[in-house]
């Protein structure tokens, strides 16, 4: 998920911690145009609940991408 501003981005790490949900805070990936240089990377098994957290709390995204290859360098599908 990329965002862009940093305060969204730390607004969000806050409020998918408080719900549980398992993210990491990665660098955003050249491949992905956005305002901040820091995103969150979360399974896609938790979209369904993260995008609820987004829609809840207004939550400013740029998109929600999956990397087209396991290393997350390459190719990027927008889902969002």
């Amino acid at each position: 998920m990329a965002f862009d501003s940093s305060q969204q981005a730390l607004r969000a790490e806050m409020l998918l911690e408080e719900q549980d949900i398992a993210f990491d805070m990665i660098p955003t990936p050249g491949a992905i145009t956005a305002g901040c240089a820091l995103s969150l990377s979360f399974s896609t098994e938790e979209l369904e609940r993260v995008m609820a957290v987004v829609q809840k709390e207004h939550i400013e995204i740029r998109g929600i991408f999956r990397a087209g290859d396991s290393s997350g360098e390459g190719s990027f599908e927008q889902l969002v």
